[in-house]
């Protein structure tokens, strides 16, 4: 079982950065593509960003040069740095984990087992 606990979000101005992190525990952490989603009221949840077990990332089109994934297997950790947001980026964003493969094979949510219980991320313009 591995559990996801989220931190970082919070109340910015548009332009701003902030970094999101996502702790796991369990030793299985280095076996894992992670996954960073969100899902703005009323939409549906998509894929931010994802990061294999080996290191490659895959991107949404709409943070594409502005996020930035990352993973530190010791510390059992992954990182979803953020820049220049927008307000179109308030949304709670969630942590996920699965064994997968590829990065971009998580952006089937279906199925994904581990997640966290969001943290919300709000732009002000």
């Amino acid at each position: 079982q591995v559990q996801l606990v989220e931190s970082g979000g919070g109340l910015v101005q548009a332009g701003d950065s902030l970094r999101l992190s996502c702790a796991a525990s369990g030793r299985t952490f280095s076996s894992l593509d992670m996954g960073w989603y969100r899902q703005a009221p009323g939409k549906e949840r998509e894929l931010v960003a994802a990061i294999s077990s080996g290191g490659s990332t895959y991107y949404g089109d709409s943070v594409k040069g502005r996020f930035t994934i990352s993973r530190d297997n010791a510390k059992f950790t992954s990182y979803l740095q953020m820049n220049s947001l927008k307000p179109e980026d308030t949304a709670i964003y969630y942590c996920a984990a699965a064994f997968r493969g590829t990065a971009q094979a998580m952006g089937d949510m279906i199925g994904i087992p581990y997640w966290g219980q969001g943290t919300q991320v709000t732009v002000a313009s």
